[in-house]
C-alpha cells in the first residue's frame, strides 16, 4: 500500500501574481475568487490538491503589500499567519513585473522565515525566454530559494511539474479531507465571496474599494434548493448608489451572474436575494472582522 503524505503549502506574494488564479488551477476548479483588481482576496482559502497518495492543502492568501488601513493590516497579518502554519511556502511573482517596493519587502521578510520557500515566477507566457532566464537570475541571486518553478496558471504551462514536487514535499502522514473535497470554505462564506466578484467583474473601477458582503441567512427548502439572503455593506451613499445602478439594474445584473454560478457550486436551484446598506465605519466594526476570519487588532 503507498503511503499517504498530507501538507500545508502557502501561497504568498504581492497583489494581482496571480496567486488565486493558480490555486484554482492546481485544484482543477475554482475555489478562490479572481478579479483583476488588486487585494481581492482578503482571507486565507484552502484548496485541496490530489496527486498521487500526497494531499497537498493549498493556502491562498491575501496579497502582502504596505497597509495603510486598519482592513489592509488585517489583511496582510492574515497572509504571514498563512506562512506560519505551512510546511511550505510558495512565493508567487509575476514574471513580467519588475521587483518593486512590496515584492522587495516580501523577500526581507522571507528571510527571517525558516522553512523551504519556493519561487513561482507565474505568467512566463507573457515573458521572452532570454528575458526570463534573466528575471530567474536575478531573482535566485536575490534570495536562497530551495526550487524555482516557470509557470502559467492561465494556460497550465509548468502545473505538473510544480503539482509533482509539492507532493513529494509534504510530510507523511493522513489525509485531512476527503479525496473529493476541493476547498475547505463554509458555504455561506463562500457564497459572499461569488457575490463580491461578480461586483468587481461588474462595475470595475467604479466599484469602491471598501465594500464587504456578508450572508446573513442560509435555508435549505423541501424542495432541495437553498434561499440565500445578502448584505452589501458600503461606506457611503454615494458608493450604495454605484452598486445599485440606475433603476436598481446593476444589483439585479450582479445578482443573476451570482445566482448562476451558486446554483453551479451547490449542484440545486438558488433563490439569492442581495441588500445593500451603508456602515459609514464599518472597517472599524470588530464584527465584520469576525465574520471575514480576520483579526481586528493586527
Amino acid at each position: 500500500m503507498t503511503k499517504k503524505a498530507c501538507g500545508f503549502a502557502a501561497v504568498i506574494g504581492p497583489p494581482n501574481a496571480g496567486k488565486s488564479t493558480l490555486s484554482n488551477a492546481l485544484v482543477g476548479q475554482k475555489v478562490s475568487i479572481v478579479t483583476q483588481k488588486a487585494q481581492t482576496t482578503r482571507m486565507r482559502l484552502r484548496a485541496v490538491v490530489m496527486h498521487d497518495a500526497a494531499q497537498i492543502i493549498l493556502v491562498d492568501t491575501p496579497g502582502i503589500f504596505a497597509p495603510k488601513q486598519r482592513l489592509d493590516r488585517a489583511m496582510v497579518n492574515e497572509a504571514w499567519q498563512g506562512v506560519e502554519d505551512a510546511d511550505m511556502i510558495l512565493l508567487v511573482l509575476d514574471a513580467a513585473r519588475p521587483l518593486d517596493d512590496e515584492s522587495e519587502a516580501i523577500l526581507d521578510n522571507l528571510e527571517n522565515v525558516k522553512k523551504a520557500v519556493a519561487l513561482v515566477l507565474n505568467k512566463v507566457d507573457m515573458v521572452a525566454k532570454e528575458d526570463l532566464l534573466a528575471r530567474v537570475h536575478e531573482l535566485n541571486l536575490r534570495a536562497n530559494f530551495t526550487d524555482t518553478f516557470l509557470v502559467s496558471a492561465l494556460t497550465g504551462d509548468g502545473l505538473d511539474v510544480l503539482k509533482q514536487a509539492l507532493a513529494q514535499n509534504m510530510p507523511s502522514g493522513p489525509w485531512l479531507y476527503p479525496e473529493d473535497q476541493a476547498a475547505d470554505v463554509p458555504s455561506a462564506l463562500l457564497a459572499a465571496e461569488i457575490t463580491r466578484e461578480k461586483m468587481f467583474l461588474r462595475l470595475h473601477q467604479e466599484l469602491p474599494y471598501a465594500l464587504t458582503v456578508e450572508t446573513d441567512k442560509w435555508k435549505r427548502r423541501k424542495d432541495g434548493s437553498i434561499r440565500i439572503e445578502q448584505t452589501v455593506i458600503v461606506a457611503r451613499d454615494g458608493q450604495k448608489a454605484i452598486v445599485l445602478g440606475k433603476g436598481g439594474q446593476s444589483i439585479k445584473e450582479i445578482g443573476a451572474q451570482a445566482r448562476l454560478e451558486l446554483e453551479e457550486a451547490f449542484q440545486c436551484r438558488v433563490h439569492l436575494f442581495i441588500f445593500v446598506k451603508v456602515r459609514k465605519n464599518w472597517q472599524d466594526d470588530p464584527e465584520r472582522y469576525r465574520v471575514l476570519g480576520l483579526d481586528y487588532g493586527a
